[in-house]
């Protein structure tokens, strides 16, 4: 099983008057950093969100992952996610080739339909075609991968393609394009139909009810034509690994719980409070934190629920202290990656 970490980049949503350009790009640099040493370390995958909000730096992932990608050698690179709905499939398509020249082979995409709205109307998109948008523009990104020369006629959110290239290529011969789901079974359904695979986000509840969509993926894939056992699946998960349990429960709380409330507040959830983050970070919950017995112990018993070929964990999450960052990576490329390998594989 591949281990790995992904991120949106955050930053303060309110820094000090000027300061918004200086608190993006100090993010920028640590972010640089902190994958530098995922990738010393031994860390298979990195991934970085695409958002366009003032609490995130990366609504150009592609841009920063090629900065990472000439300062790594073995780490893979991908989007996570790509809003593919709001986006040109074709520019999505060159910007990740470009990245897996840079990165002599190590890109990847990871798309989705969005769960924030704000790059519909940013980029002239209207909500009222979410659906319809990324069903149509998936179909193209997967014709452009496949076909050097395209020519395409799919839908009607965007002009046909007659016989044009499509430049640069990709180094590998077919660019990995993963579906991010977020627990809807309809997309769990066609990405296992179209034989892509598949990464689900899990940030709340109890993972191990997740499962049913993962025999839903399986099954769809033969339904399509494809072999399960062929298809990647990834759970990702928000979480943290510092020495001690104890101090990656707390060094969490703070940053997490300001991101979830914030957001909450947007979507009119009710506040979080200290004792549902403790509930969660139990055996059975959404949160896989603690020391690295502990954090290694709950990816392996999930991994014999879902049988997952990937894990991501998102532990640079709200204003996560850059130092914490580093020794988190640190511990889960030396001390939690050894043990979940030794005893599941990869």
């Amino acid at each position: 099983m591949e281990l790995g970490l992904y991120t949106f980049a955050d930053v303060n949503p309110d820094p000090a008057p000027g300061e918004r350009g200086r608190d993006a790009e100090r993010r920028i640099r640590e972010l640089i950093a902190e994958i530098e040493l995922a990738d010393q370390v031994g860390i298979d995958v990195f991934g970085l969100g695409e958002h366009h909000r003032r609490d995130y730096a990366a609504s150009a992932p592609a841009v920063i992952l090629a900065a990472i990608a000439a300062r790594t050698t073995k780490i893979r690179l991908t989007s996570a996610v790509s809003v593919l709905s709001s986006d040109d499939p074709v520019r999505v398509y060159q910007q990740y080739a470009t990245l897996d020249l840079i990165a002599m082979g190590r890109a990847e995409l990871m798309v989705g339909r969005g769960s924030f709205i704000e790059s519909f109307p940013l980029f002239g998109q209207s909500l009222d075609d979410y659906d319809q948008l990324f069903e149509e523009k998936l179909d193209l990104l997967l014709t452009v991968r496949d076909h050097e020369i395209v020519t395409w006629q799919g839908g009607e959110t965007r002009a046909p393609i007659n016989g044009r290239g499509v430049y640069p290529r990709a180094l590998q011969d077919k660019l990995p394009i993963w579906i991010a789901v977020g627990g809807t079974p309809q997309s769990v359904a066609r990405a296992g139909y179209l034989g892509l695979p598949m990464g689900l986000a899990i940030i709340g509840g109890e993972p191990a009810r997740f499962a049913p969509l993962f025999d839903l993926y399986r099954q769809a894939a033969e339904k399509g034509g494809h072999d399960p056992a062929q298809l990647k699946t990834s759970i990702n998960v928000h979480g943290f690994v510092a020495d001690t349990t104890e101090a990656a429960i707390d060094q969490f709380y703070g940053p997490s719980s300001a991101v979830m409330n914030r957001i909450g507040r947007e979507r009119g959830w009710g506040p979080s409070s200290r004792t549902q983050y403790d509930r969660s970070t139990g055996p059975e919950g959404a949160l896989f934190i603690g020391d690295p017995e502990t954090l290694a112990r709950k990816i392996i018993a999930h991994h014999k629920i879902f049988r997952n070929d990937r894990f991501l964990l998102q532990m640079a999450i709200g204003l996560m202290p850059h130092d914490q960052l580093m020794r988190g990576i640190e511990l889960f490329g030396t001390k939690v990656a050894p043990i979940v390998r030794d005893a599941i594989g990869g």
